[in-house]
């Protein structure tokens, strides 16, 4: 027989588990780390590619990288001094896509083919 959760309990769960989603779209609330999620979308890159595409030096777009992979968006590899990064979590980009359908929406007033 399955263990009955308390109300206590359960509340506790769906606190964390809101904790969570908020620490991912932390991790994803800066426009650096949206435009690097993007760019990863397609392949896996180096650091120093990705730095090439922002107005950022290698530092910061790292610290960057550092935050994603900590929320485990991005994970990365080493390959002799080079280290590289991949989407470890492609279905964040539905998400971004729904965003993108609520900004035009905006415009018009609906929202979702509504």
């Amino acid at each position: 027989m399955k263990p009955v959760m308390t109300q206590a309990q359960t509340h506790t769960q769906s606190q964390e588990r809101l904790n969570s989603r908020a620490a991912l779209l932390k991790a994803l609330a800066h426009p650096t780390r949206l435009w690097l999620v993007e760019q990863l979308e397609q392949q896996e890159r180096c650091v120093c590619e990705l730095t090439d595409g922002v107005d950022a030096d290698i530092s910061t777009v790292s610290k960057h990288l550092l935050l994603l992979r900590q929320a485990g968006i991005v994970a990365s590899r080493r390959q002799g001094k080079q280290i590289y990064y991949r989407l470890e979590t492609p279905c964040l980009l539905g998400m971004l896509t729904c965003i993108e359908t609520a900004l035009e929406a905006q415009t018009s007033k609906s929202c979702c083919g509504r």
